[in-house]
């Protein structure tokens, strides 16, 4: 039996020491995880600057690739009110743009020097409280901008393939001159007139006089709308010169920036992020990950309690069916040994008296009934588990029915005080053997497992919502608390002096199969010392 336990404890240590494993890898999958988290959302932090930046700079790339063009479509014939309207236009659409300057050009022949570039006029735009604000300016021949857009052009026109429409590079190097929050642009012209224009440049049309637009906006970058689209990395966004670095350095926030484009290329934008900021990040999205990964450790634990628990069901079967053969073979081997003295007595040389020949033949015959009744007994609880036996239904006399077990247990043992009391009814409609196997075993268990000097048992029959209910109570030591779920099993036996020999594990546990069998209940009410009550229910029928 030891050698048997050891086995099983052994089989119980690979399960605590996969509990052990399985828990170890959780922990180290939870922490694998959530620095994995963590490097993830810092990767991030440092990465999804640049959608914050394409959506900030969003506005600021429409008015440069499309809005700025239109004044192309103008072809030159810009005057102050028209310029006035776009400026309006400009302003309603992009707060970011501050002031507005229209230079209307002239574009002719100069005796001797080739084609003349100069400005006609100069008008400036800006926003007030009562809308657009303009005003011309005074002319100046040396205004820079003027000076290098000028120049520019000059090159283009030298340069250009008239054959074909330049492209965006050449647009851009041409036409544009973008500087820190400024940026001049020079109306496109036409193939036609770039062929005019080459023509002035050498001096053979003199009469030739050409209208062309330069507008210059001035651009003011704190006025931009930052655009956070990543508040769960970026706790606070500002704009700032691309020279600026904070002197202090908080270990406990952290920084990136990226820098503007085009004319606002002497900022940038400044992210900050407090850690505890994006530690709320991390757990937010560590939780997913983390439900999953514990998802898979209930999975390998209930696993593992299900082996575990087969395992003890294994270890309970062994212990039962060990304590079985045991006990089994105990109940066998008295009987058996009674047959072979008195087989062997009977078989002797010397010759046995009248008396002594009936003697043994009583003892043969009691003790064959003996081995008849246990297999009998297994092979009715076989049955009954099988249900391969019929209910066979008659009608018998409760009063005569139980008068009769207390009369045959009177003889059998004479210091059992048995009493019973029938309330309500008077007949009942069943199996009588059946009946009478619960009778049998309930009545000998009663006497069984009582004290000597209080071996007492009384039975009442009564009529309770449609049902028989039939009790058996006794004044015996009891059952444990712990044991009542465990009576009913097959080949259980509680541990105590009573059960040391002559008892297989199989009367009450026949006792439950039978009332299962005849569609009942059988409950049990007990206290350690002071007795225990055993409760038949079965349905009546009249």
């Amino acid at each position: 039996m030891k050698a048997h336990n050891t086995v099983y404890q052994k089989n119980f240590s690979l399960i605590a020491a996969f509990l052990i494993l399985i828990s170890i890898t959780l922990v180290v999958a939870l922490v694998i995880a959530y620095n994995f988290t963590y490097r993830y959302v810092e990767n991030e932090f440092n990465s999804r600057k640049l959608d914050v930046l394409e959506q900030t700079i969003k506005p600021y790339n429409d008015f440069f690739q499309n809005r700025i063009p239109e004044i192309t479509s103008y072809q030159g014939f810009l005057d102050s009110s028209s310029a006035a309207n776009y400026a309006r236009s400009v302003f309603q659409d992009y707060p970011f743009v501050k002031l507005i300057r229209y230079d209307e050009i002239a574009i002719g022949s100069r005796a001797g020097s080739g084609m003349g570039i100069s400005v006609k006029a100069v008008y400036e735009y800006q926003t007030g409280k009562n809308g657009i604000i303009g005003a011309r300016q005074r002319v100046n021949a040396d205004d820079v901008d003027f000076r290098t857009m000028a120049a520019k052009f000059n090159y283009y026109i030298v340069q250009a393939d008239t054959s074909r429409v330049p492209s965006q590079d050449e647009v851009y190097r041409t036409f544009y001159d973008v500087r820190p929050s400024k940026i001049s642009y020079l109306n496109i012209p036409r193939r036609e007139d770039i062929k005019i224009y080459r023509e002035l440049q050498k001096g053979r049309n003199t009469a030739a006089y050409y209208k062309h637009n330069m507008m210059t906006f001035m651009l003011d970058v704190y006025t931009i709308k930052l655009r956070n689209t990543h508040p769960e990395l970026y706790q606070h966004i500002s704009v700032q010169p691309v020279v600026y670095d904070p002197l202090n350095n908080d270990k406990n926030e952290l920084r990136t920036e990226v820098a503007f484009p085009g004319a606002f290329a002497d900022y940038k934008l400044y992210f900050q992020s407090a850690k505890g900021h994006l530690s709320d990040e991390i757990n937010r999205r560590f939780m997913p990950t983390g439900a999953i990964v514990l998802l898979i450790y209930v999975f390998l634990v209930l696993i593992g309690w299900l082996i575990y628990r087969n395992l003890n069901v294994n270890l309970k079967l062994f212990k039962l069916q060990y304590d079985f053969i045991n006990n089994f073979t105990h109940e066998f081997k008295t009987p058996v040994s009674v047959i072979k003295i008195a087989g062997s007595n009977l078989r002797g040389e010397g010759e046995l008296t009248e008396r002594q020949r009936k003697h043994y033949g009583k003892i043969l015959d009691e003790e064959a009934d003996k081995l008849n009744e246990l297999m009998n007994k297994l092979l009715s609880f076989t049955q009954i588990e099988n249900r391969s036996i019929k209910l066979n239904k008659e009608e018998i006399n409760l009063d005569q029915f139980v008068q009769k077990y207390i009369n045959t247990f009177s003889i059998k043992y004479p210091d059992f005080e048995m009493g019973y009391k029938v309330e309500g009814i008077y007949n009942f409609y069943t199996d009588p053997v059946l009946m009478g196997s619960i009778f049998q075993n309930l009545i000998e268990n009663a006497y069984k497992y009582s004290n000597p000097g209080q071996k007492e048992l009384f039975i009442s029959i009564g009529y309770e919502k449609r049902n028989i209910v039939f009790s058996f109570a006794d004044k015996g030591i009891g059952i444990p608390k712990d044991e009542i779920n465990n009576i009913f099993k097959k080949f259980y036996r509680i541990e105590n002096q009573y059960n040391q020999n002559g008892s297989v594990g199989l009367g009450l546990a026949f006792c439950k199969e039978l009332v299962n069998f005849m569609n009942g209940d059988l409950q049990v009410k007990s206290k350690v010392n002071e007795g225990s009550e055993f409760i038949v229910t079965l349905p009546y029928e009249n």
